[in-house]
């Protein structure tokens, strides 16, 4: 019986992949993968160590963890489980056991685990691979410090060498040496064997396998010095009990620090699930119960106490507060709440409370979709690493025969051969290529991660790689530079009327009318506290405007033509109408009991910091551009305002991606910044497109860049984070691969004829372990980028 995945949507699946040590591991893992039936495709993140492949209609979970376990590695039954269930797949034990546990199966699931429960779950493991590594390092410290000291003790000072040939014969040394190694490398060093030698018999040699190679080397000619001498010629009968032993620690110590830094790396996924509230108070069956998180469906209504953080997303039903929503929109003034309102789960309450309804829950929040979109760019692999792979890919083989080349050139030309064997096990041991495969993905996660922090998601990998190269942002105007709905903007009064009584009249006059235009006024008289009463006698004049009584007073309000048409002069405004006139905006009038009370102009503001932001995109060096369907005089007042200087106006909707087509004609990458449904194919036409998240869930779809918080100034920071790290990337690859190519050649012995200088294979370890430390610890400055 072989269960498989039935979906309609076939979601990747990123599964986390024990044993994998090298950007080699990377290359068979992924081949191997690709090989299952059902994968359509597959990748492998190292800095994560997770693979991801897309699952076709006859996808096995079981056939993919026997394909990874044949070449070496384990996908554990829980990994495998939490895979499919962060994936948006329901999973079960089901049929008989055989060699790889429970037959998997798995179908569409709609009420997924808390992210923070599964995040919880892969942290825990994470920790026990920490406390295994530590545990291994610390024993082989201890037993490789006293060999370490009494071999090169004596070499550097005589004295010590003097008085250890009095206390123990050269013999027994030997054996107490071979007693300490023996232990160190089949003890904490036994999991370089136990991955490097299958992979090397295989024909697919990774790093554990010069490892392997370079210690088990050092230690059977050591083996043959001290208990088969004769063997040897005279002059090469030494033992290099101390390099085997310091190879292992030293490299431990490396992988150590490695995982911490990473650790370190990848606390924005931590970050985010932490954000996920535990449990919910609902109101169920006439009670109110309190209920884990996961266990709200969609229709319950949840109450919030101040203080509390809110569970799943919803629409308040009643009540009023205030919610910090920072870990949204990156602002930090709490939002007001109110009857009608959204609220998102893991924001955070104030000081009021209310109650609301439920409408997504699960892997249907927006913090579990930001989750995703964040481990999905974490993740990615982008086209820098292609080449990474490819040289990788031939690297350790070539590594090993250059080791092989070494031992014979100094075999035949060399003094002695135990100088042949230490040359040839520096050479294993020095190249390495940790620091290559960590140099892209390392970068990538701590990237990703810190543009979360600022609000800013990738949802495509190639995006973060490509955003560096955009030299002209497009961008929409209405809901992206703009608010996207009318406000009453302007009130200018006559002589002898007050703002808050023309507000008041005018308002309850359109408080009749349905247009968007009324209803702004209506909105700013009450969130004045102006009371808007009834109108009666209420009259409109198509294209001219309205009239109503209001507790015995005429009001009309309407265009400049409509008070020509009652015979009134709207001269008196002349200089408020030119000055609102040059902003892009239409003034309306007002008339009461007779005489021309005000100017009013409602029109759709541009948000606080557009113009901030988009000055800060064109401190970079990038043009700017604003496409609209608006009139041209308002088009080009709004571009003013926020400081662009081309305006594309009076576009039909599906003009957007014509005017999008036309300025990527002038060359160069064009990133297109938008929100609406009429912008998904703009967005889909540009080089990059950049979704504002408080827009349409089509806009978001359609984008490779998504902005959680909907500010403007998300697009310098994502921009910024894209060039900080590609520079990051090419740091990180200039020193693994410079490392290398300077290295190799001083491990086989360059310097040797000249200056007689023979690298150790104990200095060898060191160096290639610094080198993937030096990688990680590089990666982790991008969790300062910030925009300049």
């Amino acid at each position: 019986m072989n269960e498989a995945i039935r979906t309609p949507a076939f979601e990747p699946i990123s599964i986390s992949v024990e044993g994998m040590t090298c950007a080699s591991c990377v290359r068979r893992v992924e081949t191997a993968a690709a090989k299952v039936p059902g994968v359509a495709a597959s990748s492998v993140n190292f800095a994560t160590k997770k693979l991801t492949v897309e699952p076709t209609d006859d996808f096995s979970p079981q056939a993919l963890r026997a394909a990874i376990e044949k070449v070496g590695y384990e996908i554990s039954a829980g990994a495998m489980q939490r895979a499919l269930r962060d994936a948006g797949y329901a999973t079960s034990a089901t049929g008989p056991h055989d060699g790889h546990g429970a037959h998997d199966h798995a179908q569409p699931d709609h009420a997924d685990h808390a992210a923070a429960a599964e995040h919880g779950g892969h942290d825990h493991m994470h920790m026990h691979g920490d406390k295994t590594l530590k545990r291994d390092f610390v024993i082989a410290l201890l037993l490789t410090l006293p060999l370490f000291v009494l071999e090169m003790g004596g070499h550097v000072y005589e004295p010590m060498h003097h008085w250890l040939m009095g206390m123990i014969s050269t013999e027994n040394l030997y054996y107490l040496y071979f007693a300490l190694a023996t232990v160190v490398i089949f003890w904490p060093g036994l999991r370089f064997l136990k991955t490097g030698l299958p992979a090397l018999f295989h024909g697919a040699p990774e790093m554990n396998s010069l490892v392997a190679v370079g210690v088990l080397a050092a230690y059977g000619y050591s083996l043959v010095a001290t208990f088969l001498p004769g063997l040897l010629p005279e002059n090469a009968r030494y033992v290099y009990y101390e390099a085997a032993t310091v190879i292992v620690t030293l490299i431990l110590f490396g992988r150590m620090l490695e995982a911490r830094a990473s650790g370190r790396a990848s606390q924005a996924i931590s970050k985010l699930a932490g954000l996920q509230a535990k449990t919910a108070r609902i109101e169920r069956d006439g009670k109110v119960v309190d209920l884990p998180t996961e266990e709200v469906v969609v229709g319950d209504i949840v109450i919030i106490r101040p203080g509390e953080r809110v569970p799943v997303d919803g629409t308040v039903i009643d009540g009023a507060s205030h919610v910090d929503e920072s870990m949204i929109s990156g602002e930090p003034v709490p939002v007001d709440k109110g009857e009608g309102a959204t609220v998102t789960g893991g924001t955070i309450n104030k000081t009021g409370s209310f109650r609301f309804r439920a409408e997504k829950v699960g892997r249907d929040t927006m913090l579990a979709q930001i989750i995703r979109m964040v481990e999905q760019a974490q993740g990615a692999k982008l086209p820098i690493q292609t080449m990474v792979d490819k040289v990788t890919a031939w690297f350790v083989p070539a590594v090993i025969g250059l080791a092989l080349l070494t031992f014979i050139a100094w075999l035949v030309l060399g003094p002695s051969l135990s100088h042949a064997v230490v040359a040839a096990v520096a050479v294993l041991i020095i190249a390495c290529p940790c620091a290559m495969g960590l140099a892209v993905p390392t970068s990538i996660m701590v990237g990703s991660g810190r543009a979360a922090e600022l609000g800013v998601l990738f949802r495509k990998g190639d995006a973060l790689q490509e955003l560096r190269s955009v030299d002209m942002v497009v961008f929409d105007k209405t809901g992206t530079i703009t608010k996207g709905q009318p406000e009453l903007t302007d009130l200018v009064t006559a002589e002898g009327f007050g703002e808050d009584e023309v507000l008041a009249l005018v308002a309850a006059v359109e408080a009749r009318s349905e247009h968007p235009i009324a209803e702004a006024i209506v909105k700013s008289a009450e969130e004045k506290g102006l009371a808007v009463e009834f109108a009666t006698g209420f009259q409109a004049t198509a294209g001219y405007g309205i009239e109503g009584n209001i507790a015995g007073r005429r009001v009309a309000v309407g265009a400049d033509r409509f008070m020509d048409k009652l015979g009134l002069s709207v001269a008196s405004f002349a200089e408020a109408a030119a000055r609102l006139g040059d902003e892009g905006k239409t003034p309306l009038y007002a008339a009461i009991d007779g005489k021309v009370a005000a100017a009013i102009a409602v029109a759709d503001p541009i948000k606080p910091g557009s113009a901030a932001a988009i000055a800060a995109i064109k401190e970079m060096g990038l043009a700017l551009a604003m496409v609209t369907g608006d009139n041209r005089r308002t088009a080009e007042a709004v571009a003013r305002q926020a400081g662009i200087d081309r305006v594309v106006a009076e576009v039909l909707p599906d003009g957007k991606v014509e005017a999008i087509r036309e300025l990527k004609g002038a060359g160069g990458k064009l990133g297109f910044v938008g929100d609406g449904i009429n912008d998904a194919p703009a967005l889909a036409e540009a080089d990059i497109g950049i979704a504002v998240g408080t827009g349409t869930d089509v806009a978001i779809e359609s984008a490779d860049v998504v902005l959680s918080g909907g500010a403007l100034s998300g697009v310098a920071d994502a921009i910024a984070v894209s060039r900080a790290t590609i520079r990051n990337i090419k740091e990180n690859l200039f020193w693994a691969f410079g490392y290398n190519v300077t290295l190799i050649p001083v491990a086989a012995g360059v310097l040797y004829p000249a200056f007689g200088i023979q690298l150790s294979p104990m200095i060898g370890a060191g160096a290639m372990a610094f080198s993937s430390v030096f990688v990680v610890l590089n990666a982790l400055r991008l969790r300062a980028v910030k925009v300049n």
